[in-house]
């Protein structure tokens, strides 16, 4: 997860703690200790059933049971290790988790235990009073998946309306006093929308915005051409630190980060060297302390069966099952040879992950990308857009992207 007007704009953002192991002195900003990756966020899929069909799903979710989730004392069993693990925050996603019978005893009972409590939504099933008892129960943030405008989103998500409710339950949820972040995922489908996804995000006064790169997982692997080209990602995140540095320039309170391709922290110290290398270096030291992606480390994932994942795409592989043993166990197991890897993953990396002088603030980029893209956890990411030459790459008598 990269901050884009933390690193770009060098505004203190909620967030800053927990990426970048500095003291957070920003107005929404719970408590947090100035860490990075000493306990994962664990990104808890409390039911894979979900009112929504969306073409990029990596769960596959649909709108039927699921037999064998977790059952309520479960839940709390999990949500006992996790706080006494101390995990920084435990995020309720899905399928779509306000699908679960029980979501409203088990989100007070995490927040009574101490863990930061976040949700994570298609927003399409949050009326006003959903919205109070959400607000009520603790959950502190509520992210909310929107994938352009109406008629985009729509086809996107598969269900005619999706859009208008969506985008009712940001309302709601804002109006209570919740946190809200927009979620906007970049594919051929929608790239077009991105400029309209900012105007929506300035215009209903949304204090945080999310764009996440596609990850090849689930559903997503099933549609030819959903993933963006190197020119296509580039000329976007362009677009993206654009929008960002005028919201600055203009002092809108708007935090904007894209996830799930720490080519973008590359490309922007690359940037930043023509245009400030002063900047630049203060980035770039941000960046290392964060470390690149965290799957395996900082971001961990327990699904709707209690198997636990690397992170939320990579339902392929579990290191096992709450129910046989805590997570905090599980997490901290490094007998199995791809949580040993993962943790410490530089010296398997190949191709020109392996050659890249981005390496240690990149960290080898999404794994499951690589998997799904040549069969092997440990290749180059297909969706780094910048070229062999920038990465420093290059071999005697090769040019070009290298991808």
């Amino acid at each position: 997860m990269l901050n884009v007007t933390r690193l770009l704009c060098g505004r203190a953002t909620p967030g800053d703690a927990l990426r970048y192991g500095e003291a957070v002195s920003h107005p929404h900003a719970a408590p947090l200790q100035p860490t990075v990756h000493h306990r994962p966020v664990v990104v808890w899929n409390v039911t894979r059933r979900c009112n929504l069909h969306c073409l990029h799903c990596y769960s596959t979710s649909q709108d039927r049971d699921y037999p064998g989730e977790l059952t309520s004392a479960e839940a709390r069993a999990l949500l006992d290790d996790l706080a006494g693990y101390r995990v920084p925050v435990v995020l309720f996603s899905g399928g779509e988790p306000l699908l679960r019978h029980d979501l409203f005893e088990l989100l007070p009972y995490a927040a009574q235990k101490g863990l930061r409590v976040g949700l994570s939504t298609n927003g399409t099933l949050i009326t006003q009073e959903v919205a109070s008892r959400l607000k009520a129960a603790g959950v502190l943030y509520a992210g909310i998946s929107i994938d352009g405008m109406e008629d985009a989103n729509d086809r996107f998500r598969g269900v005619r309306g999706a859009f208008r409710e969506a985008l009712a339950g940001i309302r709601n949820t804002m109006a209570v006093g919740l946190r809200v972040s927009l979620r906007f995922t970049l594919t051929r489908r929608n790239m077009g929308e991105l400029d309209s996804v900012f105007e929506l995000v300035e215009r209903e006064g949304i204090p945080r915005l999310c764009i996440y790169h596609l990850a090849y997982a689930g559903r997503a692997t099933r549609v030819p051409d959903l993933a963006l080209d190197s020119s296509e990602a580039r000329a976007a995140v362009d677009s993206i630190f654009r929008w960002t540095q005028e919201f600055h320039r203009r002092g809108l309170d708007t935090e904007v980060l894209t996830v799930d391709n720490h080519a973008d922290g590359a490309y922007m110290v690359l940037r930043l060297a023509q245009e400030d290398p002063q900047r630049a270096k203060e980035v770039l030291a941000l960046l290392r302390r964060n470390g690149g992606n965290a799957s395996g480390i900082g971001i961990a994932c327990v699904d709707n069966l209690g198997n636990v994942h690397a992170d939320q795409f990579w339902w392929g592989y579990s290191f096992g099952n709450v129910r046989q043993r805590p997570f905090s166990r599980v997490w901290e197991d490094t007998s199995d040879p791809l949580m040993r890897g993962l943790k410490d993953r530089k010296h398997l990396l190949t191709g020109r992950c392996s050659r890249c002088r981005f390496l240690d603030i990149c960290n080898g980029n999404l794994r499951v990308r690589a998997e799904a893209a040549h069969g092997d956890v440990w290749a180059a990411d297909p969706a780094c857009y910048l070229t062999d030459e920038e990465i420093g790459a290059v071999t005697a008598g090769a040019h070009g992207s290298g991808q």
